[in-house]
């Protein structure tokens, strides 16, 4: 192939990126009244490549969408029947547990691609579904179904029509460990890792119930997960690894904040962690490594991403006893669900990876 072939080959693909980037496209929100709906509704209306027509909600219908999202007031849409869907390009499905795997046809008849939210379909296989959950309606979708995380599943993401969103106490682990298991400097057969998650309120959603109220939310830590929390089945069915996993439930709205202890069989240096995380992540437009520098953040912090698509990750090295404290954040309702879900259908889609995501976050901010 000469040099003018290749110029015009480039040409031709760059064209055809900028044809992608300026397309619009139709989007519908089922379930829309919730924390998450909400989110997506923020994130797909200053999107630049989609028009959001329609969003769902049974207790709402016919409510404007400012009712039940005071931040999107200016936002001339109000809420319709879920049984009455639009035709669209893309639906974003915001619904609980269940909801989704058993509309998934219903769904494919209305949309050419589906990004499903809840954890309907973010587990691989049937069986997993019948050990975690309650089984699953549709199992045949299952193998379809693309996890939603970019920096784990991004190959495989490109053209995907059916997107399962990941779980966002699985999402802020994940990307913890995942440096660490593709540097294998983690053994998944052998190595122990001890994983403690502290998330916010939102995690609960809208209707969240007495636990999540601000009363006895306010000022505790309390664990609501000890052992055999359901998103330790994403954690190994992605990283291959098995996780001693414990959640506690904090005083704060957003956020999940993973600190992960990890005993490799073999030493590590410290220049190992950087280089394995540099590999990682050094070219991922949404993760940062906040190590041990100066300032008063000097590791990853939930209040720091509060309203972003960004993850930050860290580490620290205990030589005496091999030990590597491993340290993540995100917001849980963006990075851990709508703002992935966006990343995820931009990347499946050929839309520019940070459409409708630049926002950087504030500092100072209060409770995140």
């Amino acid at each position: 192939m000469t040099a003018d072939s290749d110029a015009a080959n480039d040409a031709d693909a760059t064209a055809a990126t900028d044809a992608v980037a300026d397309e619009t496209l139709t989007a519908s929100v089922i379930g829309g009244t919730g924390f998450t709906g909400g989110e997506l509704l923020r994130l797909l209306s200053g999107h630049p490549n989609f028009e959001v027509v329609q969003a769902t909600s049974r207790s709402a219908d016919n409510m404007t969408v400012g009712r039940s999202h005071p931040n999107l007031r200016g936002l001339d849409l109000r809420f319709s029947d879920p049984d009455e869907l639009a035709s669209v390009d893309v639906l974003f499905s915001a619904t609980p547990h269940g909801v989704s795997m058993g509309r998934v046809d219903e769904y494919f008849e209305a949309a050419d691609t589906v990004v499903d939210l809840s954890a309907d379909f973010r587990l691989p296989e049937a069986e997993l579904y019948d050990e975690w959950y309650d089984g699953h309606e549709s199992p045949e979708y299952l193998e379809r179904a693309e996890y939603a995380l970019p920096e784990l599943n991004r190959e495989n993401l490109a053209g995907a029509d059916l997107i399962a969103g990941g779980g966002c106490n699985a999402t802020a682990t994940i990307l913890g460990l995942k440096p660490l298991v593709d540097a294998g400097a983690l053994d998944p057969d052998t190595d122990r890792v001890v994983v403690d998650v502290k998330v916010g309120s939102s995690e609960g959603g809208a209707g969240g119930g007495a636990a999540s109220s601000h009363p006895e939310r306010s000022g505790v830590v309390r664990p609501y997960a000890p052992t055999s929390h359901r998103h330790e089945a994403e954690i190994e069915a992605y990283l291959g690894l098995s996780v001693s996993f414990t959640v506690h439930a904090v005083e704060m709205v957003r956020g999940a904040s993973a600190t992960c202890h990890v005993f490799p069989g073999e030493p590590v240096s410290k220049g190992d962690l950087w280089g394995a995380y540099r590999d990682a992540y050094a070219d991922e437009r949404f993760m940062r490594i906040v190590s041990g520098g100066g300032g008063v953040y000097r590791y990853p912090e939930p209040k720091a991403v509060a309203g972003t698509n960004y993850g930050e990750v860290g580490f620290e090295l205990d030589p005496g006893n091999r030990r590597v404290v491993v340290f993540s954040a995100i917001d849980n309702m963006m990075k851990g669900s709508a703002g992935q879900a966006v990343h995820a259908a931009n990347v499946a889609l050929g839309l520019p990876e940070e459409a409708g995501l630049e926002f950087e976050g504030l500092h100072p901010v209060g409770s995140p």
